[in-house]
Parts: C-alpha cells; sequence; structure tokens
C-alpha cells in the first residue's frame, strides 16, 4: 500500500512541477512569440475573423464547416475549469487575477490563429487516404518523415490526454453535492457516471458529423443561458458591479488594495490568472488544431482567423461571466470566497455554487448546475474525437473507433474514484502534448506568416 501511495505522491509531484513554471513559459512564451510575429493580428483583425464566419467552406478537403469546427473546439475547451478554475483563480490570487486571465486570452488567440492556419496548411493522408489535420499531421508533413517520432509521441500523450476523468468525477460530484447531501456511496457514483456513459455513447458512435452537429447547436445554447443567468444577476445586484470591475483592475497592479488573499504581489496575481487561463483555452496543447484540420476549408488563414476566436470566447468572454458571478456573490457572502493555496477542483466548483446561491437565493445552484451539464457534456463529447484521431494516427484510420471503448470505460471510472493521482496524469499528458505541439508551430510560423501576408495583401480579402 505504501508502494503505491509513494508512486501516487511522485506522480502528483511531477504533475505539479511539469504544469507549473515549464509549462507556464512554455505556453505564455510561446504565444507572445506568435502575437508578436503575426504583427498583433489577434487585436487588430479580430472584427475580420468575425466576419470570417460568414464565409462558406469551399473546394477544401474536410468532413466538417469552420463554424462546426469552432464550435467543437470550444465545445472541448469550454468546461469545468471556466466554473471551478476562476473560482480557485479568485481564491488564491484575488479579483486581479481575471485581468491576467483576459491577457492571456489574448495571447491564446495568436497561438490559435498559427494552430489553425498550419492544421489547414499542412494536412496529411491517414491510412484510409482521406485528408486530416492535426500537430501529428503538421510534424510529419510540414517538417518531414524524420520528424515522426514526435508525432508519435503526441499521440500517445493525446491518448491519454482525452480521456475526461475531471469532467466525469465533478459532474458527479456536482450531482452528489445537490442531491445527495455530498455524501454518496459508491453504487451511486457507479450509476451515475454510467448514465454519462450511456448519453456520451449516443453521441460519439456518430463520429465527428454528428458530434460537429451537436456542438453547433449545444455551443450557442449554453452560452447564450450561461449569459442571460449572469445577466439577471447583474442587474439584480447592480450595485456591486461597479466595485466588481474595480477590484479586478486595481487587483491586477495593487493585490493588497482589494485583499483576496494575495501572497506574492502583483507577479503572483499574474501568474495565477494566466495559468489557470492558458488550461481553461487549451492554445497550445494542439487539440484545437485536429478539429479545425477536419474542416473543408481551403484558405488556411481564414481557418487560422476563426480558430483564434476561441480564447476570446472560453477565457475571455465566459470565463468573465464566472468571475462577475462569484464576486457578485461574495459582495453578498463574504464567507464563501475563502483565500489560500492547494485548492482542487471539486473545492473551486462548491465555491461556484454557493456564489451562484448567495447571488440568486434558493435557486442559485441549480441554475449552474445546469449549465455544469452543458459544459461538461460538450467536453465529453469532442474529447472523444482528440482520442480517436491520435489512435487512427498510430495503428490506422479503419480501427480509430476502438478508442471509443476505453473513452466510456473511464468516464464510469472517473465518476467513481477520487481526483489525484488521475488528474495529475491528465494533467502531465497535456503538458507532453504541448511540449510536442509549440516547437513544431514556431518552426513551421514563417509559413504561416508568409500566408498572411498573401491574404491581407489580396483587395479581395480585405
Amino acid at each position: 500500500m505504501e508502494f503505491w501511495s509513494a508512486i501516487g505522491n511522485g506522480i502528483v509531484a511531477f504533475g505539479d512541477f511539469l504544469c507549473g513554471y515549464p509549462l507556464f513559459f512554455l505556453l505564455i512564451g510561446g504565444g507572445l512569440f506568435f502575437l508578436i510575429y503575426s504583427g498583433f493580428t489577434p487585436i487588430r483583425r479580430y472584427g475580420r475573423a468575425i466576419g470570417e464566419l460568414r464565409r462558406k467552406d469551399e473546394g477544401g478537403n474536410g468532413q466538417i464547416s469552420s463554424l462546426q469546427a469552432l464550435a467543437s473546439a470550444v465545445a472541448a475547451t469550454v468546461g469545468l475549469g471556466n466554473i471551478a478554475g476562476v473560482a480557485i483563480a479568485i481564491c488564491i490570487g484575488g479579483p486581479g487575477a481575471i485581468f491576467w486571465m483576459w491577457i492571456s486570452a489574448i495571447v491564446g488567440m495568436a497561438t490559435k490563429l498559427f494552430e489553425g492556419t498550419l492544421a489547414v496548411m499542412f494536412k496529411g493522408r491517414d491510412s484510409a487516404g482521406e485528408l486530416q489535420g492535426g500537430p501529428m499531421y503538421m510534424i510529419t508533413t510540414g517538417l518531414g518523415p524524420k520528424w515522426k517520432p514526435l508525432a508519435v509521441f503526441f499521440c500517445i500523450a493525446g491518448l491519454v490526454g482525452s480521456f475526461c476523468l475531471m469532467q466525469a468525477n465533478q459532474l458527479t460530484e456536482s450531482v452528489v453535492s445537490l442531491f445527495a447531501g455530498g455524501s454518496g456511496t459508491v453504487g451511486l457514483r457507479f450509476g451515475i457516471g454510467l448514465t454519462i456513459c450511456l448519453i456520451v455513447s449516443i453521441v460519439i458512435f456518430g463520429g465527428i458529423r454528428r458530434i460537429a452537429r451537436v456542438a453547433e447547436r449545444i455551443v450557442p445554447v449554453m452560452v447564450i443561458l450561461y449569459f442571460l443567468l449572469i445577466l439577471y444577476i447583474i442587474f439584480s445586484h447592480l450595485g456591486a458591479v461597479p466595485g466588481v470591475f474595480r477590484d479586478i483592475f486595481v487587483g491586477a497592479f495593487n493585490p493588497s488594495a482589494v485583499g483576496g488573499g494575495v501572497a506574492g504581489g502583483v507577479i503572483f496575481v499574474a501568474l495565477t490568472g494566466v495559468r489557470r487561463a492558458a488550461l481553461v483555452n487549451e492554445a497550445g496543447i494542439g487539440s484545437a488544431s485536429m478539429m479545425h484540420g477536419a474542416s473543408r476549408s481551403k484558405e488556411p488563414v481564414h481557418e487560422g482567423l476563426v480558430a483564434m476566436l476561441g480564447p476570446s470566447i472560453d477565457s475571455g468572454f465566459i470565463c468573465t461571466l464566472t468571475a462577475i458571478a462569484i464576486l457578485v456573490g461574495r459582495s453578498v457572502d463574504p464567507t464563501i470566497l475563502p483565500a489560500g493555496g492547494g485548492l482542487s477542483s471539486a473545492q473551486g466548483l462548491s465555491i461556484a455554487l454557493a456564489a451562484f446561491d448567495a447571488a440568486i437565493p434558493g435557486i442559485g445552484r441549480y441554475l449552474l448546475f445546469v449549465i455544469v451539464l452543458c459544459f461538461a457534456f460538450s467536453t465529453m463529447f469532442s474529447y472523444s474525437y482528440y482520442g480517436q484521431k491520435c489512435l487512427g494516427f498510430l495503428i490506422g484510420a479503419d480501427k480509430a473507433h476502438y478508442y471509443n471503448w476505453p473513452y466510456l470505460l473511464v468516464l464510469i471510472v472517473g465518476a467513481v474514484i477520487p481526483l489525484g493521482v488521475a488528474v495529475s496524469i491528465i494533467d502531465i499528458a497535456f503538458a507532453l502534448m504541448a511540449f510536442c505541439t509549440i516547437p513544431t508551430l514556431i518552426l513551421l510560423a514563417p509559413k504561416a506568416r508568409a500566408a498572411f501576408k498573401t491574404f491581407f495583401a489580396n483587395p479581395t480579402q480585405k
């Protein structure tokens, strides 16, 4: 027993190290490089990116439209991290952490601009002869066959990183917390996990087209519902809203002025917000490029512009909505927001549920639970596709669908076991995927920048 405990502690310690400063500097450093190297395109061309959503995808080889690719990628990234992660960021870094989440969203947009562009530019054929996109094909097509070991390594990490242990666990926790007094038995948790498994199976066995159709419908609905819920909180507590934004801006540069459990000044607050947002929007992880690589777009820069909208939606807009609700809830009941480190995702979700209940007494936590359902399932639908893409690259496209079975089994396991080591394993897998993706994007960045110049120099594209 002590041996397995030591192994578990070692995995957790390694995960904490790898997903700390090494991953932070890789994702944020890489994103800053892409932002500058693109000539600040995410800022200068944001309106143009929105306009690209109206363009029809014509002539390209793919399975889904650019809009469906964006919806599916956002469905994967908009998850419980947008709720629990924001609560943890505020608890550890104070309200000012939200400002730095906004900065991270801009940096993440630059990374996804290159991801989307290069995913279409360097598609490769799978074993069935069908064109596919993603870091593994960027590597083998863009960098050459000699780089294939890096592509294989990415796919192995991607097989593990695509398991939705946290989503299944936290969805189960929220059900148990709300309807079983927080003390669910193993049998109850297994039953919840089995129900989750059955619902997810209905969608994922329909393949990428069904996943994309469901995402195209569920993402706008869940974002609008969440926006309306926050809008109600804002108008029912209008007097608290100016203080919320004051705390965010003041806390970003003078954390001691607003409190919030800050222990290391401005740098500490910035690191807290940026690290949380980087893990929420997944820019540089490589997952989004697999989805955008499946689009029918034949114009790489068009796809890059569409892809770059993702971080502004998840770690920008939705995380801001969550922050407003939590900080308004704090103004009603200051005790719901404890300060300190070492908070788990489960505690973050509990804090969010309490904050919504304080803002909308009696029903707030149940309304948030509906949103949690949408967020969790949208992620679980899309992530199965990422795992299939990785397995298809490793052992053949005709066998890719076999990934669905262990994927569904892991959802049941995730509902029963505590997070602990399992989440650390997923975090490590994400970090390893990023250590393959970011260097690949940097090496191929000159190709993308040349495409930007050609695209925007064309009078019909301006």
